[in-house]
């Protein structure tokens, strides 16, 4: 399922308020019971799942977003829906600011992945198009709920297909120098359906120059941040990885003329397994 289709209009709502996190929460959960696939779940369960999420960790992405986001048993598909709360709500947010645009998760407890997926979605719609500062201005759910469709919709979301039975698998490495790159590529990953990966650290040739006399003078040219690095590994098919490059490059800029991280992709021999998280 992907965002567009578990997107719930019905539960969506603009122009609310609240004092407080907790006041928050309880609208959030009521605004749920709007939707068909909430109806039997009732405000109390909503707001208690919410609730339970918000105690592991604030769920206020910071610039003034906030995803509180949760897992519902006895839910068959998963809802997406979001309140515009133009005065703000204080949310414990990473960057102390208010959160003024609400999205609510609620999916099936075991489908952990697809979970994850939507979570990077609406992250990315959020963090890297003009959607909030869109949704700040509307006054009305319809013209709130067309924005979200509208970048929902662009390329960089796009959903993998079923893979074709013949269609090659390759190993993709994704090395990153530029420390904050690393949590939005992983983002990207997870909107293509990437099931899992393995991250591994290493330290650039600079740490062992700067220690060689020979090199002595040049130290001070180091840039001390590429030190070290973060290589991805991950099983994607083929067909992908054009679609992977251009989702990473719109994070690090034109790896041809930028620094910062570079991908490869390799053919497989043989590989037994799987990368999946459990």
């Amino acid at each position: 399922m992907e965002l567009i289709d578990a997107l719930d209009p019905a539960a969506c709502a603009v122009g609310l308020k609240a004092r407080d996190k907790e006041e928050a929460l309880r609208k959030l959960a009521e605004l749920g019971t709007r939707s068909e696939a909430l109806a039997g779940v009732g405000t109390q369960i909503i707001y208690q799942v919410l609730s339970d999420r918000e105690r592991q960790g604030s769920t206020g992405f910071g610039k003034e977003v906030a995803l509180p986001h949760a897992r519902v048993p006895g839910m068959d598909r998963f809802v997406v829906y979001f309140a515009v709360f133009p005065g703000g709500v204080p949310f414990d947010a990473v960057d102390r600011k208010k959160a003024k645009v609400f999205f609510v998760i609620l999916g099936p407890a075991e489908q952990v992945q697809q979970h994850l997926r939507l979570l990077a979605a609406v992250s990315r719609i959020l963090a890297h198009t003009n959607a909030k500062q869109e949704l700040l201005r509307v006054r009305a759910v319809e013209a709130a709920v067309e924005t979200i469709q509208r970048h929902a919709g662009q390329p960089s979301l796009a959903a993998p297909q079923a893979d074709a039975p013949d269609d090659a698998m390759k190993l993709l490495l994704v090395t990153v120098y530029v420390e904050q790159f690393m949590y939005d590529i992983l983002e990207a990953l997870l909107e293509f359906g990437v099931e899992g990966a393995t991250i591994l650290e290493s330290s650039g040739m600079s740490r062992y120059i700067s220690n060689v006399p020979l090199f002595a003078e040049f130290i001070g040219f180091m840039n001390e941040s590429k030190n070290t690095s973060h290589t991805i590994l991950a099983l994607v098919p083929q067909r992908q990885i054009q679609a992977i490059v251009e989702r990473i490059e719109g994070v690090t800029g034109d790896l041809d003329k930028r620094e910062g991280a570079i991908v490869l992709a390799l053919d497989l021999s043989f590989a037994k397994g799987t990368m999946k998280m459990l």
